[in-house]
């Protein structure tokens, strides 16, 4: 898909540095894990949904 260098992670880490200060780091953090955990979960679902639905559900085609 993309990859991130080197420079370009120090850039965006500076640059989350100075808009939440040092104070908020831990904060802002932990706020993104969560978001990321739930994403994850949210997908796993979904991916569990899909393989457990049953193919005869699926519509047929006439022609």
């Amino acid at each position: 898909m993309f990859s991130i260098g080197t420079t370009e992670l120090i850039l965006i880490l500076v640059l989350v540095l100075i808009l939440f200060g040092p104070g908020k780091l831990p904060e802002v953090g932990r706020s993104m894990g969560k978001a990321w955990r739930e994403f994850k979960k949210a997908k796993d679902e979904l991916a569990e949904e899909l393989e457990d639905e049953p193919e005869s559900e699926s519509p047929e085609k006439n022609g």
